[in-house]
């Protein structure tokens, strides 16, 4: 009897990345156990001074995707409507606060916080939805604030956020009884400097043509840039996805196997149907080979001083893609669909993420009237499927995908 055929289209670096994510999420669990703080911190604050203080960091939003995946969405978000939240609430929101109540979620909630740390850089939300689970676990709360730059970052903002930076730190070592090590501050910037860098560099191997890996595997392998930024691990494993990447190209493996269009994709995923919309999009023999999701955490790395960390940070943090005018952001969707040089751009019109879903329809305008390329908007949530048609998103598609072959032809 012949072996089965081994699968080249599989990436290998993903049994890695499991490992890794579980080891994680193990020692969050058991924090308490090994006399570790564990602080919960937004997905765009700065992780950089909880690395060097020893803290571990844990993710909300991070553990909403999960949710998402696990398809356990709407059960979760429904409990949190039953304890009298709004169903126009985020659903990163919603699932997190009726986890802790439940002990829900597919790692069972996650670990209780000492501290709680809020940046508003990626949405006003976030303040609310800290403050509520600050009081629910009475544990102090941290908020950076950081003001949209609609226009640019001026020497008010600057100073305004570099105080706050110093406000952090302070509460830091109020909260933990300890003063930060600079020495190690500086060594996990440089760390944190690098994963953003070598990010950066596997998200533009998909400029190839075919590309190695799609969106949805980079949707994935972004956990690490979130969760361990600032530590050897995920630069270690980075170098080793860029390798795998690299190999790849030299050997012809691409993502989609009959690659034939390319597409890029704005917004967050749809956590719940990322297996669904592969699938359909590969079907037409297209690929979505780029996002502004998963580029929003290495985004900002112009601004940052790996020689000077904490001053920089200020700039970076409040630079990101969902805190700048429409305008840049359509600049920089401009400047995506050149590099990948894409054949057209997928917009999520996302129910819980307002910030990253107002501007949307100024952007498509653009798009179009600069590249003329087609533009397909699908309306969905990130984690709650009850805001999901997958008939209305299936001949959406269909038809987007023929005018492009088309436009193509």
């Amino acid at each position: 009897m012949s072996e089965k055929p081994v699968d080249t289209t599989k990436i290998r670096s993903v049994k890695k990345m499991r490992d890794l994510m579980t080891t994680y999420y193990l020692e969050a669990l058991s924090a308490g156990q090994n006399n570790k703080q564990v602080a919960w911190i937004t997905s765009g604050g700065p992780v950089e001074p909880l690395v060097a203080m020893d803290i571990i960091p844990v993710y909300p939003e991070n553990h909403g995707a999960m949710i998402g995946s696990a398809k356990m969405g709407e059960e979760l978000c429904a409990k949190a409507e039953e304890m009298g939240y709004s169903f126009d609430l985020c659903s990163y929101a919603r699932a997190d606060i009726a986890c802790s109540v439940e002990k829900g979620g597919p790692i069972g909630g996650l670990p209780r916080p000492d501290m709680l740390i809020c940046c508003n850089n990626i949405c006003g939300t976030v303040l609310k939805w800290y403050e509520i689970q600050a009081r629910f676990y009475n544990v102090p709360l941290f908020i950076l604030d950081t003001p949209i730059c609609h226009t640019g970052y001026t020497p008010d903002i600057a100073a305004y956020v570099r105080a706050q930076v110093d406000e952090y730190i302070v509460f830091l070592e109020n909260v933990t009884q300890r003063k930060l090590d600079h020495d190690k501050m500086t060594q996990v910037g440089k760390l944190s400097f690098e994963g953003q860098r070598l990010w950066q560099k596997v998200l533009n191997t998909t400029a190839h043509k075919p590309s190695p890996m799609s969106a949805f595997d980079a949707f994935f392998f972004l956990a690490l840039i979130v969760t361990l930024r600032g530590t050897p691990i995920a630069v270690d494993f980075y170098k080793e996805l860029i390798a795998e990447m690299e190999q790849r190209i030299k050997d012809g493996i691409s993502s989609i196997p009959h690659e034939k269009y390319r597409l890029l994709w704005d917004n967050l995923p749809v956590w719940h149907r990322l297996k669904w919309l592969s699938a359909r999009f590969s079907g037409h023999n297209a690929c979505l080979v780029a996002d502004t999701y998963t580029s929003a955490w290495c985004g900002a790395i112009q601004y940052i001083d790996e020689d000077n960390f904490l001053d920089s940070i200020a700039q970076a943090y409040t630079r990101i893609y969902l805190n700048i005018g429409v305008d840049q952001m359509a600049d920089q969707v401009l400047d995506m669909i050149r590099f990948y040089d894409v054949n057209g751009l997928v917009m999520h019109s996302n129910r819980s993420c307002k910030p990253y879903s107002f501007g949307q329809m100024d952007i498509m305008k653009t798009v179009r009237e600069k590249t003329g390329l087609p533009v397909l908007m699908i309306e969905a949530d990130m984690v709650d499927p009850r805001s999901f048609s997958q008939a209305q998103a299936e001949t959406r598609i269909d038809t987007f995908m023929e005018i492009i072959k088309q436009r193509e032809a």
